[in-house]
């Protein structure tokens, strides 16, 4: 018997969405262009963003040891804020890309370059979640307000980044981890330097995940001219990667011993089983990258989600010993 035919792809569907995904499938049709140009239909963005929030606000309780129902809406506001901050961040990256997304293969079914929205749709689309974003902010401390809102230069910034320098990833953990800052002051009502030395860690993790994912476009970046640390560190990129892994773990790990050396030594050692156990999450992405496999790529940068959620399973156990 022959094979039983498949089904086509939704209609509009970006090349590297998530198969099956809601957007795609149950979304209402009208709404489904502008939320792929959100990456809705890709959540892990989401996840990235999220996650330093997290972990700001995890170490923030473990250095007070205070636990309230605030933190809960903290929790609650920082992932609404990850999902309308990454989608207007997207969408802007979008607007300005949107010439080279078209030169692109996996790019080039966006949609502004495919058609599906417009520029004036999308300037709108983008202002509309911001609005959204910062209507959450103002329920935080000032301090966190403050922090938020400055937030907005790195977003602005990045996606011209990769046009003037080839380390544009930097430019993106700054963007990305500043969650880290955010969570950490919306607890405490002020940064310190364990928020500060968890924002690096975070950027240097930044710096690892997206390496590989900027390696699924190297060879058309080369083309259009566009940088990437992936184009920069090439076949060194193993090296380098394992220098960002071990930086990672290292400021993750001085961040939980600067909170947690008024806690007891078991609350200390579990604590620091997170970064440490993340570390090898991923130096296993580590070992089974290939450069020049796209589908396996695009799978560990997704993976990066789980090495994220490692640390704050750790985190949580640490607080109640």
């Amino acid at each position: 018997m022959g094979e039983s035919p498949r089904a086509p792809e939704p209609e509009g569907q970006v090349s590297d969405a998530v198969k099956g995904n809601w957007v795609d499938h149950t979304a209402p049709a009208w709404s489904r262009p502008y939320l792929r140009l959100s990456r809705a239909d890709r959540p892990i963005g989401t996840w990235l963003l999220f996650l330093p929030c997290l972990m700001g606000l995890s170490l923030a309780i473990l250095s007070d040891n205070i636990l309230t129902l605030h933190d809960l809406w903290t929790a609650v506001a920082c992932f609404a804020g990850a999902f309308l901050m990454r989608g207007a961040g997207c969408t802007w990256n979008d607007i300005t890309d949107r010439n080279f997304d078209g030169q692109v293969e996996r790019t080039k079914s966006r949609p502004i370059p495919s058609g599906q929205v417009s520029v004036r749709g999308a300037v709108i689309w983008m202002l509309i979640q911001a609005l959204l974003a910062f209507a959450i902010l103002l329920t935080f401390y000032t301090n966190a307000i403050i922090l938020g809102a400055v937030a907005l230069v790195p977003v602005l910034v990045y996606p011209f980044a990769k046009r003037f320098t080839w380390w544009p990833q930097v430019f993106l953990g700054i963007a990305f981890n500043w969650g880290a800052l955010l969570g950490w002051t919306a607890h405490t009502g002020s940064l310190a330097w364990p928020a500060l030395v968890l924002y690096v860690s975070g950027i240097t993790w930044t710096l690892f995940y997206d390496t590989i994912y900027a390696h699924q476009d190297k060879e058309d970046d080369a083309l259009i001219g566009v940088k990437s640390t992936a184009r920069l560190f090439m076949e060194a990129t193993p090296k380098w990667m394992l220098g960002f892994l071990i930086a990672t773990v290292s400021l993750m790990g001085a961040a939980v011993i600067l909170v947690t050396l008024d806690r007891s030594p078991l609350s200390l050692v579990i604590a620091l089983a997170g970064p440490w156990a993340m570390g090898w999450h991923l130096t296993w992405q580590l070992r089974v990258m290939e450069m020049d496999n796209p589908d396996n790529l695009l799978k560990l940068f997704r993976a990066n989600r789980d090495a994220g959620l490692i640390p704050l399973l750790f985190f949580a156990i640490a607080y109640f010993v």
